[in-house]
């Protein structure tokens, strides 16, 4: 059943270009489908659009064509039923880790006891219980980024939108959080969307992969992974889907380079 969907998404931006005026499409042609309980990851060049799509499916854009529909209605604003987790935490460092992750519930106005009882759950989750009367300036990147998660779980969205979360984490650090993000979807059976730069940590996440072109981006293929989980990045079986992602976006990576007359705009779109 479709949860999420993009039909004919384009965007548009006006930028200043050597003191001209340029109209650059970030996106055009995206026609895609979310299942419900769907795990899919984005791929694709720097600059081919991926966060563009990912702000429109979170209603903090808007396309300059096409529409997002959600459970067979078209998403206008941003909403509860959709929560972005970011590669920058934003976590408030003034407040405790229990209190950043019942923050939004706050705001909602839900009552102090439940609010804390559904905070305390996740944090459980992401075994985080015992740091729940730290501040967030006291924990490690990971950690800070279970919070994150975390506080994003408790408002129990239909759709998680989460932007590189793992980019800028050690090595190690990342592998453990693949582990344990793939035990999260399994329990919550969350819709997730997960844009990444990393192709293993894509076909390790995702049961789909969507490979996008170089700006301005459409999307090229959609694979799936059809792997049982957790998958762990060293898993030599998940070699022939790594494969089959990197030969699709090998091309587009190709391509760009050798577009340099739009260089000098290639980081203006995420």
């Amino acid at each position: 059943m479709a949860k999420l969907e993009a039909r004919n998404i384009g965007k548009q931006f006006l930028a200043v270009q050597r003191n001209e005026p340029k109209l650059i499409t970030a996106i055009k042609n995206i026609n895609l489908t979310i299942e419900d309980e769907q795990f899919v990851c984005f791929v694709g060049p720097s600059g081919c659009g991926k966060t563009t799509l990912l702000n429109i499916l979170a209603g903090l854009d808007k396309p300059t064509e096409g529409e997002i529909i959600l459970n067979g209605r078209t998403v206008t604003e941003t909403g509860p039923d959709r929560i972005m987790v970011f590669q920058e935490n934003a976590l408030f460092p003034w407040l405790k880790v229990l209190d950043n992750v019942e923050f939004g519930l706050k705001m909602a106005g839900v009552e102090k006891n439940k609010r804390q009882e559904r905070a305390m759950h996740y944090l459980d989750m992401m075994q985080l219980t015992k740091f729940a009367d730290a501040y967030t300036y006291q924990l490690s990147g990971g950690m800070k980024q279970r919070v994150a998660i975390a506080r994003a779980l408790v408002m129990d969205p239909e759709v998680l939108l989460m932007d590189e979360p793992f980019a800028a984490l050690d090595s190690q650090t990342r592998d453990l959080l693949l582990v344990e993000l793939q035990l999260i979807w399994a329990k919550t059976k969350k819709t997730i969307v997960f844009i990444t730069h990393n192709i293993l940590e894509s076909v390790v996440l995702g049961n789909k992969v969507v490979v996008f072109t170089r700006r301005p981006g459409t999307i090229k293929d959609e694979i799936d992974v059809n792997y049982k989980r957790p998958r762990l990045p060293e898993d030599e079986n998940l070699q022939p889907y790594y494969r089959r992602v990197i030969d699709s976006i090998k091309s587009e990576i190709t391509e760009r380079k050798r577009a340099s007359d739009d260089d000098s705009d290639n980081d203006l779109i995420a």
